[in-house]
């Protein structure tokens, strides 16, 4: 089976005013769609077709340029949608909140260094929340369409929050202040999708 563009879960105005629905339908039905399209030719008639897309980049040979953007490209933004919510915003709660006081001692202290992680990102790339076995969290950030799950990325665990920073995921609206982009992503995180994701990767 191919991969395939998943589908918004919430119009593409459903963000709007923290992200534009310009801005959406262009990120989605572009630029995710084109990785989606190139990370199929890339594993066409390889070992590769038919494995999940987790298992792909688990196992991944780093210097098969066009499965490591391509694919990461697709799992980042699978990723990205399904962690923002029209609804979002506020807080964790529950065993993801104790697992973020734990490591950063305070929401708060964990929103400053998500926020610098993605705000000192040189270039296009991902900040990132992962969990690792055992339940700890770990902030960390990665270039291009590299995550945490790929061998040597210098980044650990199973990503559960990422932040695209690369510019075509702000610059309309926001152009060169990537820190307005970050402060606005604040108020549409599904914080209840990524305590899914905790519980089921911790």
């Amino acid at each position: 089976m191919a991969f395939e563009l998943p589908q918004l879960p919430y119009a593409y105005d459903a963000l709007e005013p923290h992200i534009d629905a310009r801005t959406m339908e262009i990120h989605h039905t572009k630029h995710h769609n084109g990785y989606t399209t190139k990370l199929n030719d890339a594993i066409q008639g390889t070992d590769l077709e038919g494995k999940s897309i987790e298992d792909i980049l688990a196992n991944l040979d780093m210097s098969n340029g066009g499965v490591r953007n391509n694919g990461g490209g697709f799992y980042n933004h699978s990723l990205f949608w399904s962690i923002m919510s029209p609804n979002g915003g506020g807080n964790p709660s529950g065993e993801l909140a104790e697992a973020i006081n734990s490591v950063f001692g305070s929401f708060e202290e964990f929103k400053n260094k998500f926020s610098s992680a993605a705000g000192t990102r040189f270039g296009s790339g991902w900040a990132w929340l992962c969990v690792h076995k055992g339940g700890a969290v770990e902030i960390c950030s990665t270039p291009n369409q590299d995550n945490s799950l790929m061998p040597n990325t210098g980044c650990g665990g199973h990503p559960i929050l990422g932040l695209d920073v690369w510019e075509h995921a702000y610059y309309l609206n926001y152009q060169n202040r990537r820190p307005d982009y970050i402060n606005a992503f604040f108020n549409v995180i599904n914080w209840g999708k990524v305590a899914e994701l905790y519980a089921a990767n911790k």
